[in-house]
C-alpha cells in the first residue's frame, strides 16, 4: 500500500521585515516551540519558500539563511530583487509582519566542516547572505579567522554594511572585510583577485554570487594553487517540480536480491534492505525515517550524504560538483546501489 510523507512542509509566520538596501530586505520567521527540532540548521544552509503564482499556483525558490544558529533565535532569509525575478519581487512587494509562508526545513551543504578552521569568504551582491551566516557563526561559535571579500555596484548596494562594520569593531583581530565597489574599481578580474586571495591558500574558501563572478573567483583561487577540496561554491537551481506537494511513496517491490544499507541519520545507525532500482531516499521514507530532502529531483542538495563504504550511482545530478564527488558525496534522492553492502552517513 502506498504511503504519504509530508513531514518536511511547514508554515511559519513573519515577525519582522528589515530593509537592508533599496532593493534588498531580510525576512524574519518565528519558529514555534513544537517545530524547533525541524528547523535546526547549520551556517550556510538555505530555506525553500513557496511563492504564490497566478499562472502555476506556486513556485519554489531557495533563499540562504543570513541568521546564525549560534546567535539568532529566529530564522532570517535575505532577499534581493532581481530583474524579471518573479519570486524576489513578490517577496519584496508582498511580505509583511503577520504574513504566513509555506517553507521546507533548512537544507544545503554549503557549510564549513569546522568553525575553527580559517575562512576565506568571497561574495557579490546577495551572495553575501550565506557568508554572513558563516562569518557570524565562526566569530561567535568558533575560533576561525575570517577574511571576507564583498563585491557590489556601489556603497548603497552593500547589504549588511553597518553590521559588518560592527563585527570588525567587536572582533578586530579575527575578521577583515575587503569591499570591492564596481563604481570605483570596475568589475572584479581574476588577476586583481589573485592579489587579494594570495595570502590565504590554505584557508577554506566559500564563494557565492552571480555565475560570472564565481567563475572569475574560481580562476583566481586556482591561480594561487588552492586545492579543490578547499573551495566551496554555492549554486542554486530553479526547482521545476512542486516540493511542497504530498509525496506518495509507492510500495517497494523488486525481483532482485536487495543490497544492504547501513545509514547514519541524526546520530543513530539503521540498517535497511535497499532494492537495486529504488533511490535511497524513497527507501528511508517508506520505512518511516525522517531523512532530509527538498526537491527529490537531483536539483538541490538537501539530501546530500556521504558514501563511506561501498559504491552507488546517481540517476541524476544537477548540483554536486567534482570536488563533492571526490569526497564521497551523493544525493539520496538519486542514489541506487551498485555494491551489495553500502554505508551512508547524513553528516552534512
Amino acid at each position: 500500500m502506498a504511503e504519504t510523507a509530508n513531514t518536511h512542509v511547514h508554515n511559519l509566520e513573519v515577525v519582522e521585515v528589515i530593509k537592508e538596501t533599496d532593493d534588498a530586505m531580510s525576512v524574519v520567521f518565528e519558529v514555534p516551540e513544537h517545530l524547533v527540532h525541524k528547523f535546526r540548521y547549520q551556517p550556510g544552509q538555505f530555506l525553500t519558500l513557496r511563492i504564490p503564482s497566478a499562472t502555476t499556483g506556486s513556485v519554489a525558490r531557495c533563499y540562504s539563511l543570513s541568521s546564525s544558529p549560534h546567535l539568532d533565535d529566529d530564522l532570517i532569509v535575505t532577499v534581493k530583487r532581481t530583474f524579471d525575478g518573479y519570486a524576489s519581487n513578490w517577496i519584496c512587494d508582498n511580505v509583511a509582519v503577520g504574513t504566513r509562508m509555506t517553507v521546507l526545513s533548512p537544507s544545503g551543504v554549503f557549510v564549513p566542516k569546522s568553525l575553527d578552521a580559517d575562512l576565506l569568504l568571497i561574495g557579490a551582491g546577495s551572495g553575501v547572505t550565506p557568508l554572513m551566516s558563516i562569518a557570524k557563526s565562526a566569530l561567535v561559535g568558533g575560533a576561525a579567522t575570517v577574511y571576507l571579500i564583498y563585491a557590489n555596484r556601489d556603497e548603497r548596494s552593500v547589504i549588511f554594511g553597518a553590521e559588518l562594520d560592527e563585527m570588525m569593531v567587536e572582533f578586530p583581530d579575527r575578521i577583515i572585510v575587503e569591499h570591492w565597489l564596481e563604481i570605483d574599481r570596475g568589475l572584479p578580474t581574476a588577476d586583481a583577485l589573485v592579489d587579494l586571495v594570495a595570502p590565504f591558500p590554505t584557508y577554506d574558501a566559500f564563494v557565492c554570487g552571480p555565475t560570472p563572478f564565481m567563475a572569475v573567483v574560481g580562476d583566481a583561487l586556482a591561480a594561487i594553487g588552492m586545492p579543490d577540496s578547499h573551495i566551496h561554491i554555492e549554486r542554486y537551481q530553479s526547482l521545476t517540480g512542486d516540493p511542497f506537494a504530498d509525496i506518495v511513496i509507492p510500495e517497494i517491490t523488486d525481483g532482485e536480491t536487495p543490497a544492504t544499507a547501513v545509514v547514519e541519520l541524526d546520530g543513530a545507525k539503521v540498517e535497511v534492505a535497499w532494492p537495486r532500482t529504488t533511490p535511497l531516499l524513497d527507501v528511508l521514507l517508506s520505512r518511516g525515517y525522517d531523512a532530509p530532502y527538498s526537491c527529490r529531483e537531483g536539483a538541490c542538495s538537501a539530501c546530500a550524504c556521504t558514501v563511506r563504504t561501498g559504491e552507488v550511482r546517481m540517476l541524476r545530478n544537477d548540483t554536486l560538483v567534482e570536488a563533492d564527488l571526490a569526497i564521497g558525496l551523493t544525493l539520496a534522492c538519486q542514489a541506487v546501489p551498485l555494491s551489495d553492502n553500502v554505508e551512508i552517513a547524513f553528516d552534512q
